[in-house]
Formats: C-alpha cells, structure tokens, sequence
C-alpha cells in the first residue's frame, strides 16, 4: 500500500484543525453537520448529473483505489517478464503454460496465454494495445468525477453560505445570534474550498498518476511478450525493457544486473 495519498490528505486535515486550535478556536465550530452536507452531498450530485449512472457507481471503488493501491516497482515487473524469456528461449513457447498459471500480474497472464495460443504478433499487439487504451478511458472517467466534484465543492460552499447569510438577515431582532450565525455561513465556504484543495483534486491527481503508472507497466509487458513470442535472447529483452524504465529505475535495475551477474 502506498501511503502517499493517505498521509496528504490526513495530515492536510490535521494542518487545518491544527491551525483553528492555535487560533483560538475549537474543531467543533468547524464541524457542522448541515454546511457539510451540502458540499460533500451537494458536489457529489453535481459531479453525477455531470456524467452517467457508472461514474457515480465506481466512486466508492476508485476512492478505495487512491487509499489503497500498492505501486509495484517496475524492475519486479521486468525481472519476471526476463524470467519468463530465458525459459522460453531454452525450453520453447510452449513450455510457458505451466509457467503462466503462477503468473500474478493479470495483463501479463493475458499477454502471454495469447502468446501460447498462437495469436499472430500483429493481431496480439493490437489486442493489447486496445486493452491498454480501453483502460486509460476508463482511468480517465473516474479521474474526472472527483475533478468535477473539486470545480463544484467551491461554488457549493458559496451556495450555502448565501443561505447562512439569508437566515442571518431574517434574524436581525435578535443581535446576540448575529456572530454565531454569521461565523456558522461561513463554514460552508470553507469546507467548500478546504474539501476541493484538501481531498478532491489531490484523489483525481492520484487517480491519473496511478493509470500513468498502470499504463507504463502494461507497455512494458506488450514488448515483453512480443519479444517472448519472436524467441529473443534473454539479455536483449533485458535491455529493451530497461530502456522502458524511468532513469533511476533503469539504474536499480542495471546494478541489480550486475550484481547478479557478478555472483
């Protein structure tokens, strides 16, 4: 599990109730259940009317997906695609099937069992391919949705503390309520931008970051089992991969290499 997500947005949470404390006030006078409802429950539904019914319905799962995807380094990825060469280069093609039902990493498995089946390498890099770019738009789809509910959560806010300050208004007989009331039509505002900035945006951006990485990967594993299928030597499919890798994994990966080599 990366903790990257989890650790911005709970201790930017933190930051701001930190900072209402050293001002001063209390948590609580920021808690308030109706100005929270109508920004989290208010953005929720606009972002929906701004999609369809799916978006909506995968909110929960991509949320899971920022919180709790593990990022897997790249070089364990091409060490087990190099893995797979080298048996294949000694054994032959065939000898994989066994090997693809240990095979954890589902595109890879896919790949390869294509590979095995015979798919001509023209119509297996399609094939492939598709499934890479169906999956970017389908990353893109539920990146969008929080997008869409970090450009409302402001506005929302806004919304409600022009209904504060309308109750304000319809209460002005009663001037030991004004500060209370006042202070309270603004916390619409600020959980509006705080929710937007705070937790949002930053979830859309780690949504994209990690369909990148997701992307990188599965572009990594299409020229390994191309490269598998047209029998290549081992240590050019080493090669070719590294290529892949962004430079300082490509030099873990180089010195893990010739670590190996040299033992």
């Amino acid at each position: 599990m990366d903790l990257a997500t989890v650790i911005g947005v709970v201790v930017g949470l933190a930051i701001v109730f930190t900072v209402q404390i050293l001002e001063g006030g209390s948590p609580t006078s920021i808690l308030l259940l109706p100005s929270m409802l109508l920004v989290f429950g208010g953005g929720f539904c606009a972002a929906m009317a701004g999609g369809v019914m799916k978006d909506a319905a995968n909110f929960v799962n991509n949320l899971k997906k920022a919180f709790s995807t593990k990022v897997i380094p790249p070089t364990q990825l091409l060490d087990a695609v190099v893995k797979l060469a080298e048996r294949a280069r000694r054994e032959g093609l065939l000898a994989l099937e066994d090997a693809v039902k240990t095979v954890e990493h589902p595109f890879l498995k896919r790949g390869l069992q294509l590979a095995i089946d015979g798919t001509d390498p023209d119509e297996l890099h399609d094939i492939l391919h598709a499934e890479v770019a169906a999956k970017k738009k389908a990353d893109k789809a539920g990146m969008k949705f929080f997008e869409s509910m970090g450009g409302y959560a402001p506005t929302i806010g806004i919304i409600g503390t022009v209904m504060g300050l309308v109750h304000v208004l319809e209460n002005l007989d009663k001037p030991e309520t004004l500060g209370h009331s006042i202070a309270a039509a603004f916390v619409a505002t600020l959980w509006g931008v705080l929710s937007a900035n705070i937790i949002w945006l930053p979830i859309g951006a780690r949504l994209a970051r990690l369909s990148q990485i997701e992307a990188e990967e599965m572009e990594l594993v299409i020229d390994g089992v191309l490269a598998i299928q047209a029998g290549s030597n081992p240590r050019l499919v080493a090669q070719k991969l590294r290529s892949l890798l962004p430079p300082d994994e490509m030099k873990k990966s180089e010195a893990a290499a010739s670590t190996k080599k040299a033992a």
